[in-house]
């Protein structure tokens, strides 16, 4: 590799018509693609036929033409096509005339070029953007040698002959011996075959295509800056991090000094946690940034720069994101060291933000520290850091059970601040915890609004690269919010298409994909056990726990519930139950509480289920979750139905039945009504015989109305419930057409789904 680097320094060559004299050094050279974009240019400045509306067209091609990497000509004439079919034509023309005439044809081109540049009318007069590039084009060809023309001309020869064979590789004097091709690292003939359809219909707008030349100094800019735009933005339109960092490290090859490269290196690799290689390029980065000068001059008595702080800052928050707690605190320590002795106190800032991050990951209450950093963002006046700290406290206020109208009025003085500065990419981030606030807190309806209000607020953020709004976190946080509401409401078609949407947006190799994989596979799962798929239920387990270890160990426990495995699944609730208290995660807690009692109805103890149900009600009061409360209210009335209280069931029913009706999941609904249901038909067996039979046509109502919306979300194994309950129901009234009908319902549905043998009454 050093040989290679010693070679291209001091011997100045070219190859494959790729001229690179001292490429540490040079800033621009010859390619034949580069001749066919002066052609156009040529062409464009030429052409009287060329119509006001093609000429806007191609003048806005032109910037992304000259600084984007080198296209193949069936890339290029495509893209001009799409602007002019007529210029195409004649640049593939002018292109054939040299390529298949003589070298005189190229020398020929190259002399007539300056004319029409000179003209001051001209509109790419030689200050222009386009003269600039002219200029430079034909002082790097002047400087070539003979045999430099000659190679470059071959080179032309191969580049036409390549787009004219439909893809075919045609071998050429420049790639016939085996020393050329071992000292040529960027080869753009070494993938040999025909190229891939995708590549043909790619162009400028769409993504791009590895360059296997060196770049000028103007393309590695531009290349760079649009990928890291994209990764920030919308990062299905980058590269995929393996052809991203392939590129990466041809440029490398060729000037290892490009800091730039390494830091796009090290985002690139945190797409897909590589810690060796994002670390390593983040040490390269600020090691080259500060061997250049670029941290200008050192500040502090011991001459410590603003790298070298900044350096530690960010090794500090790579570690974080690994979860390397421990490095974490060392770099964190290390960059507030070298910041306080160098009195900068905006890096004092970023790390106390870093601090409280910190010791929320680890688990540790960080309100203080994070008041703390909110106050000081605000003195130094920072308001992206004070907005974020801001956010924080909401989280944790709403983890610790803060009320909702507080929580939203700090997210409303945070969103002032937001406008007042345009910081767009926080604006998507509070309208997504908005969103996700008010799932936890049980307010459906208020979550769907918010994700409703982000998806259609247009973004702040300029438009750049044909990027039209940012696809982040935020966006992919409230797609899945959606998704999971639609699925809760039996709308698996709606939920499926946002799924799909998500996929396109945010494919399986992005950093955001983890979200939507764990969104579908907690629908897919919920499918299967309303279907009584126990089997196709457990084989997802393993897919969720892989994402999340707490979620997959909870489902776990569901599945051998349903399965009668009572011991195995208390086990596993009993040490999931203690993990979570442990971490404070109370939602999670209430979950398992109430599926512990579930086992204990399954072994009919229901009055050692009470206390249990009662802890659970108190904590989710506790914590303002109302939909869990509801929740609970329903097992609690459950259980008092059973222990012969249907009275006192149905009158705390009341007290659950509004929130659920309101904001509840349709599956939690039609629990809610045939619960109601079944209180009815027992407190009407005390009743005398006419009220009675009053009594049980209000039940076969609430039947109705349970069986409809166990109908949306297709739980069979409910509705075989729904079908008993309401047959045994008309054959107590005496109609005999509804009973039979109910009855060959339940038959079918009792042949379809396998027993456990688990009476149908004794179940929520």
């Amino acid at each position: 590799m050093a040989s290679v680097h010693e070679s291209l320094y001091f011997n100045p060559m070219m190859t494959n018509g790729v001229v690179h004299a001292n490429v540490f050094g040079i800033k621009d050279w010859v390619t034949p693609y580069k001749i066919a974009v002066l052609v156009l240019l040529d062409e464009m400045n030429s052409s009287k036929c060329i119509s006001l509306l093609e000429r806007r067209r191609l003048n806005k091609l032109i910037l992304p033409l000259q600084q984007g990497p080198d296209m193949t000509l069936a890339q290029l004439l495509k893209t001009v096509e799409e602007c002019c079919s007529q210029l195409a034509y004649a640049v593939k023309l002018r292109l054939h005339v040299m390529a298949e005439g003589e070298l005189k044809d190229m020398e020929s081109f190259f002399d007539t070029l300056p004319n029409p540049f000179n003209e001051r009318d001209s509109e790419a007069y030689k200050t222009s953007v386009v003269g600039l590039f002219v200029r430079h084009m034909l002082l790097a060809y002047n400087k070539l040698s003979f045999s430099q023309v000659y190679k470059l001309y071959t080179a032309l020869q191969q580049y036409y002959s390549h787009y004219y064979q439909g893809g075919e590789e045609k071998s050429g004097p420049a790639f016939q011996t085996a020393d050329d091709t071992d000292m040529d690292l960027t080869n753009p003939e070494d993938t040999g075959g025909k190229m891939e359809k995708e590549e043909l219909d790619s162009s400028p707008g769409d993504e791009n295509i590895p360059s296997r030349g060196p770049l000028s100094q103007k393309q590695a800019e531009y290349f760079l800056a649009r990928q890291a735009y994209l990764l920030k933005n919308d990062e299905n339109k980058a590269l995929a991090p393996a052809a991203l960092q392939e590129e990466l490290n041809n440029m490398l090859k060729f000037n290892p000094d490009f800091a730039e490269a390494h830091y796009l290196s090290y985002l690139n690799s945190m797409r897909v946690q590589d810690v060796y290689i994002s670390t390593l390029s983040l040490l390269h980065y600020f090691d080259r940034l500060i061997l250049a000068g670029g941290d200008g001059k050192s500040s502090g008595d011991e001459g410590c720069g603003r790298s070298l702080r900044y350096a530690a800052l960010n090794l500090a928050a790579l570690h974080c994101r690994f979860g390397h707690y421990q490095q974490a605190e060392l770099a964190l320590q290390e960059a507030i060291r070298i910041a306080q002795e160098s009195n900068d106190h905006i890096c004092l800032q970023h790390c106390l933000s870093w601090l409280y991050l910190l010791e929320q990951m680890k688990g540790s209450d960080s309100t203080a520290l994070t008041e703390d950093s909110v106050k000081m963002a605000v003195h130094f006046c920072l308001p992206y850091l004070a907005s974020l700290g801001i956010q924080s406290l909401v989280q944790q206020g709403a983890i610790r059970g803060k009320p909702a109208n507080k929580l939203m009025e700090a997210l409303k003085d945070t969103d002032v601040l937001h406008w007042k500065h345009s910081l767009s990419e926080l604006i998507d981030i509070s309208l997504a915890q908005k969103t996700a606030i008010w799932r936890l807190y049980g307010k459906s309806t208020m979550a769907l609004q918010e994700a409703q209000l982000l998806l259609n607020m247009n973004s702040l953020e300029p438009v750049n690269f044909g990027v039209q709004q940012n696809n982040t976190e935020a966006f992919a946080v409230a797609l899945c919010h959606l998704a999971e509401l639609h699925a809760e409401q039996g709308l698996f078609g709606a939920a499926s298409e946002i799924l799909e949407h998500l996929k396109e947006r945010f494919p399986p190799h992005t950093q955001h994909a983890k979200l939507w994989m764990l969104c579908d596979l907690k629908i897919q799962f919920e499918r299967a056990m309303n279907d009584g798929k126990h089997h196709f239920a457990d084989s997802l387990v393993m897919e969720i726990a892989a994402l999340n270890e707490t979620e997959g160990l909870y489902r776990k426990a569901l599945v051998l519930k349903a399965q009668n495995q009572t011991t195995e699944a208390y086990k596993i609730l009993q040490r999931l139950l203690l993990y979570c208290e442990k971490t404070k995660c109370t939602e999670m807690v209430i979950r398992v509480m109430l599926s512990v009692a579930k086992l204990y109805w399954q072994s009919s103890c229901y009055a050692t289920a009470l206390p249990l149900l009662l802890q659970a009600l108190a904590l989710a009061r506790q914590y303002n979750l109302q939909y869990l409360a509801s929740e609970t209210i329903l097992h609690l009335a459950f259980s008092q139905l059973m222990l012969g209280i249907p009275e006192q069931a149905l009158n705390i029913l009341h007290m659950a039945i509004e929130p659920i009706l309101a904001h509840g999941a349709v599956m939690d609904k039609g629990r809610a009504m045939l619960l109601v249901a079944k209180c009815q038909i027992a407190i009407s067996a005390s009743e005398p015989v006419k009220q009675k039979s009053q009594a049980l046509e209000v039940a076969i109502q609430s039947l109705d109305e349970a069986r409809t919306y166990f109908v949306k979300v297709d739980c069979k194994e409910r509705l075989r419930d729904v079908f008993y309950l309401q047959a045994r129901l008309y054959n107590s009234l005496g109609r005999t057409a509804e009973r039979n009908e109910c009855a060959m319902q339940f038959r079918h549905l009792n042949q379809e789904l396998p027993s456990h043998g688990v009476p149908l009454i004794t179940r929520l």
